[in-house]
Formats: structure tokens, sequence, C-alpha cells
């Protein structure tokens, strides 16, 4: 999972990793007791994994909530589960996102999450009360999401300038690269964006990834060249403007995005 997200909370590794465990422990009284009941086996596994020095605490969010990473030793040992080699460009491991509450990497895992969209097992609640398997029968009804967890990557330098090997200075950084061609996405570039700036400086993010698109096509990926999405997480009352903004600038570099994701793209 840290392997993906590099920094997150056991909060959000939970929601991946264990979904059907956000249906019990409503029978405790507040939230935040509810939220150390159910992340209890994911605290205890992680703490066996800072013993191991294969993973570490980085810091707290803006929630509180304390940050974790993978170290190097970590990174090696999920590269194997990955099976992305270790000399792959993985990203940032983000252990300085705490020194502002880690706001772009809290968003861009609830990005991953929603993209996703974890289904609980119901088979694992069957001697959970009516209301809970109801209420996770529910989700699984649900539409579902984009790929598994393997078809992310976060924190991702763009060879927009320069190559793979070299990357050349001004390039863009991904917030999220999707690959997942069994649900019709073989590459899919994700900006994350908390509107702390003007579209002035989003826009060009948006755009140098769509220059990559000259290196890939149809016959390469088998289906569509790559596309682009900006999502916009409201923190100011600005979010709107900034996302429309954006969009004038940026979208001629992009081909029109289709199905549910169009509908999603600039919101």
């Amino acid at each position: 999972m840290l392997g993906v997200l590099k920094v997150a909370t056991t909060d959000q590794i939970q929601r991946i990793g264990a979904p059907r465990l956000s249906y019990r422990h409503t029978d405790k009284e507040t939230p935040s007791e509810q939220k150390t009941a159910r992340t209890a086996s994911h605290t205890a596994a992680l703490s066996d994994m800072r013993k191991h020095a294969l993973a570490e605490n980085g810091g707290s969010a803006e929630t509180r909530e304390r940050l974790r990473n993978l170290t190097a030793k970590g990174l090696e040992a999920a590269s194997y589960e990955l099976r992305r080699p270790v000399t792959e460009r993985w990203g940032s491991t983000a252990r300085g996102a705490s020194a502002s509450g880690a706001s772009h990497p809290i968003a861009v895992n609830e990005t991953v999450i929603a993209m996703l969209r974890p289904k609980p097992s119901v088979a694992k609640l069957a001697d959970d009360p009516v209301e809970v398997r109801a209420a996770a029968q529910a989700v699984v009804d649900a539409p579902g999401g984009v790929g598994t967890i393997a078809s992310y990557w976060t924190e991702v330098p763009l060879p927009a300038i320069g190559t793979w090997n070299a990357l050349g200075k001004g390039g863009a950084q991904a917030a999220i690269v999707l690959t997942a061609p069994q649900d019709k996405v073989p590459l899919l570039f994700i900006e994350v964006d908390n509107c702390h700036a003007l579209a002035q400086t989003t826009a060009p993010q948006a755009r140098r990834p769509g220059a990559l698109r000259e290196s890939f096509s149809s016959t390469q990926l088998g289906c569509e060249p790559p596309h682009g999405l900006h999502e916009a997480s409201p923190v100011d009352p600005r979010p709107d403007r900034v996302a429309e903004d954006t969009q004038a600038s940026a979208q001629p570099c992009w081909q029109p995005l289709s199905s549910s994701l169009a509908r999603r793209a600039w919101r």
C-alpha cells in the first residue's frame, strides 16, 4: 500500500486494504473511538514494520493523525510485491510532508481512494448485525472503481523535458499516474490541486504532461492515447474558478475525456 501512496494515515490504509472494517465498531461512542478500533490491526502491523526498519512515522497530518511511510528497505520490499523494478522512478517518499501537514499527499490519497472505490467483503461480515451487512452490500452493488491499488503511481516525475533517465529542469510531476487497460484506461495523468495556487500556476502543470502524448501511439497502447484529469479539492472559496481557468488554458493539450471520467474531470 505505502509503496504506492508513499505517505498515508492508518485510516487511509485501512479503507483501501480492509474496507469491511469501516462498517464495524459503530457501537463505539465517538468517531475517534470507532476509528481507533477499526484501524487497530493496521496500527499493530505498522508497528511491527517499524521494528524491522521497513516503515517509519512521518510526522502528523493537519488532522493530527500520524503519517506513515516506507524506508528505503521498505520500498525495496514493496517493489517485489508490486513487481516494479527498484530502479524505476517511484517518486518522492514524502518524508518532508509533515512540515506542512501533508495536505497535498493526503488529498492525493483521497483521490486514489475515490477512483478505486474499495469494495468490502460481505462474506467476512456474516456474523455482523443486519444493518452492517446491508450498508456493506450497498457499496458492493454500487458502480465499481478503476483499476487496483497496483494500477496507481503517485508523485511521479515526467520527462516532458529530457528523458526518463535524465529529467530536464522544469519538467512536470504527476500527482497520480493510472494504468488500468482492463478498465479501458491505458494511461491517465491526474493532477490534484488544493486550490492554494492560481490558475496561472496550475495550468502549466496540466499542460506539461500533454507533451508526453507525442511519445504514445494507439498501436503502443492498444487503445486511445493518454488523457489528463484535474482534480480540485475545494479548500477555499475559489475552486470552481481555478478549475475553469485551468481547464481553459490546459485542455487544448488533451483529447476530451470519455464516459464517466468526463463528468468528473473539471470538478
